[in-house]
């Protein structure tokens, strides 16, 4: 999905600067681009070469000039196009579920490690989602069905936040009862080490008493 079309979306709504743009990007659950200076201003750039943007210098008394970018009829026709047309098939991108796959050395209190911290995450995540919603910050100035589509935007990002919640409860009760070779390995290697601490001990007390009889 191009960020082209979500600023042509944001823009629909009002005319505003570019700073006002990277600002909504940045803290939209959604959106997930950076919202960089240069990721925003390229994109400004190519709506302005294909026409579906213009802009105008607005001068400020106390602040610094900026420019207010506005959608052209070419661009609305342009989102309205790319609105209709089939949404482009989504990838599940989960850095956890990565670690989890390449999880094969960790004992049952390591699993438990990195279970309980990614639990903690999107709890986190949740917790902030609730206090800000600002997940549809530029929808709720609208009309009452854009404002209801921003309700139902921030339900289904709340949800899936339960939702990954419900899964790691599944998962914990999934693998409580399930063996874990590392565990015998940890217990082998500590009894390695004790036998081997204790064979250089005794080594050592009999280089002692051979020297002492020396003396």
């Amino acid at each position: 999905m191009s960020i082209n079309f979500a600023i042509l979306g944001i823009l629909s709504y009002k005319s505003m600067a570019g700073y006002d743009i990277k600002k909504i990007i940045q803290e939209v659950n959604f959106m997930h681009w950076s919202g960089n200076n240069n990721q925003i201003y390229k994109s400004l750039s190519d709506l302005l070469d294909k026409g579906w943007v213009t802009n105008k210098i607005m001068h400020q008394q106390k602040s610094p000039t900026k420019k207010i970018y506005t959608v052209t009829s070419d661009g609305r026709a342009a989102l309205k196009e790319w609105v209709l047309a089939p949404v482009e098939p989504s990838d599940i991108k989960k850095p956890f579920l990565v670690q989890l796959a390449c999880s094969k050395q960790l004992n049952t209190l390591e699993l438990k490690e990195i279970i309980d911290g990614y639990e903690n995450q999107i709890r986190t995540q949740l917790l902030m989602h609730q206090a800000t919603q600002q997940d549809s910050m530029f929808l709720t100035d609208g009309t009452d069905l854009e404002t209801t589509i921003g309700r139902c935007i921030n339900y289904n990002i709340k949800r899936s936040y339960e939702n990954e919640l419900l899964w790691i409860q599944e998962m914990r009760k999934a693998i409580t009862d399930v063996p874990n070779e590392n565990d015998g390995k940890e217990i082998g290697n500590e009894k390695e080490a004790s036998q081997e601490d204790k064979t250089g001990n005794r080594k050592g007390r009999k280089m002692v008493l051979k020297y002492a009889s020396y003396s």
